[in-house]
């Protein structure tokens, strides 16, 4: 069951970047940090012996807040400094 998530999940990252190409910096960073710590989280909580599912909503609902505002100070570092 483990390997068909983790296969999935690589499918469903290779597929979503194709999409990222008109996103802005924030955006992109929201995604970028969603599917990272969606990996790091199912890593962790398959190693912990807990819920790799779990694990992977969790840390894609941190990564996803983590990127954001990476992206967010990016866009805006570069936008306002020539």
């Amino acid at each position: 069951m483990k390997k068909l998530f983790a296969g999935a999940l690589l499918v469903v990252m290779c597929v979503g970047g194709l999409g990222c190409t008109n996103m802005s910096r924030t955006q992109q960073g929201v995604a970028s940090g969603a599917a990272l710590g969606a990996l790091g989280g199912a890593g962790v909580a398959a190693i912990a012996g807990g819920s790799a599912g779990w694990g992977a909503l969790a840390g894609a609902g941190v990564g996803a807040l983590a990127g954001g505002i990476v992206g967010n100070s990016q866009e805006h570092r570069n936008r306002y400094n020539w």
